[in-house]
């Protein structure tokens, strides 16, 4: 499909696929008129390049990624560098987690107890 096209399908700007192409994350097939022809399978490695952006990596350490994740290990020596950004994103991942397990107990117990102190005025009245 075309460039156009996979923009419409993937909800990606023009602009980003061709940052994704040139960072070797995308390689569409060249049309002899020099179009960009995606395939079907593109569109899950955009939505894994977008995943792994929204999780604060940058393209090359997604290049790196990348290596290893298409290659189903084919490439061993991809392999360390792919375990050691998979291990510190983890990381990362799971102190947010933890921090927003801790957001939203605080704001259940505060929620709890202002419904508590309007019910208690409503009961005053």
């Amino acid at each position: 499909m075309h460039i156009s096209e996979f923009s419409r399908r993937t909800g990606v700007s023009l602009r980003s696929l061709r940052y994704y192409e040139e960072w070797k994350l995308l390689n569409p097939t060249r049309l002899e008129n020099g179009y960009r022809d995606y395939a079907e399978s593109d569109i899950k490695k955009v939505e894994l390049i977008q995943l792994y952006f929204s999780l604060g990596l940058t393209a090359k350490e997604i290049m790196d990624f990348f290596d290893c994740l298409f290659q189903n290990g084919e490439k061993r020596q991809c392999l360390p560098n792919a375990i050691e950004v998979g291990e510190r994103k983890l990381g990362v991942i799971k102190n947010q987690i933890e921090i927003l397990r801790k957001a939203e107990s605080q704001l259940e117990k505060s929620i709890f107890r202002w419904r508590h102190l309007i019910s208690q005025t409503e009961d005053l009245k």
